[in-house]
């Protein structure tokens, strides 16, 4: 199993403060899931949605999407 992503700091403008982001995977039964940005904002009318007006998207995790693909592409998990 992979090491999680580090949280990073975000300042959201749909609920006006800062809160903490990571990448984060949503687990079906048959096998891995989608990617999509986590909020540390339980609150939020937008938890886990990263639907518009939302604005969580996967591009803050670029550079992270990016090694997790290539560490794919090595047959690494």
């Amino acid at each position: 199993m992979g090491q999680p992503a580090p949280k990073k700091p975000f300042y959201c403008t749909t609920v006006s403060e800062a809160v903490s982001v990571l990448l984060a995977r949503r687990r079906r039964f048959d096998g891995r899931g989608d990617l999509f940005v986590q909020c540390s904002e339980m609150d939020c009318q937008y938890v886990d949605s990263n639907l518009p007006p939302c604005p969580l998207t996967l591009d803050l995790f670029q550079a992270e999407i990016a090694r997790r693909s290539r560490r794919g592409d090595e047959g690494e998990q």
